[in-house]
């Protein structure tokens, strides 16, 4: 089986290749993904990632692998801040607090598809005001799900976790490769 990664996100890729998978194409997926009314975030990324799943076209022999990231206080959805204040606003509101991080992974050929979501708890210490301005200064915060990467300068705030690490870089490495092994890519 042909391995297509339906994600443009450089941390999936190099997630992927620390369990030694290489795609064989990236092939990104453009869908609309503002949140329906009302929508719980676990259902939330499980809804993208299913519809990313469904929207990349298949030759025979392909299985493509979607997924969706968000950071969710409560029912809130925190998906990746449109600027610096959002950012702000967002990091505020996880300081001192603990608050989930959820992925929807989406695996799919041409006749069958599996998907399922996977949380885990992060928690935040209180942000500094200064160290508030200097993790927004150091622009991380762009394009990632919470305005944060725990990867990255952001690992100083966040003392503890519970569940998986790399669920929270954006994608779940132990159950991704369980479903991927389901389609015979190992």
């Amino acid at each position: 089986m042909r391995l297509i990664l339906g994600s443009a996100s450089p941390r999936r890729l190099d997630l992927l290749a620390q369990i030694s998978i290489a795609p064989a194409e990236v092939r990104p997926a453009d869908i609309d993904e503002t949140p329906l009314k009302d929508e719980a975030p676990r259902a939330y990324v499980r809804r993208l990632a299913v519809a990313k799943a469904e929207a990349i076209t298949l030759q025979d022999g392909e299985v493509v692998l979607c997924a969706d990231t968000t950071v969710a206080l409560g029912r809130r959805i925190m998906e990746k801040p449109r600027d610096r204040a959002e950012a702000e606003k967002f990091l505020s509101l996880l300081s001192g607090r603990r608050h989930q991080v959820i992925t929807g992974v989406a695996v799919r050929s041409n006749d069958r598809q599996i998907h399922r979501a996977v949380m885990t708890r992060v928690s935040f210490k209180r942000i500094s005001e200064s160290e508030m301005t200097a993790y927004l200064d150091s622009d991380e915060w762009q394009g990632k799900a919470g305005g944060y990467g725990i990867q990255g300068r952001a690992a100083a705030l966040i003392p503890a976790i519970n569940g998986s690490y790399s669920n929270v870089v954006g994608l779940p490495l132990a159950e991704t490769a369980a479903m991927l092994s389901g389609f015979g890519i190992r």
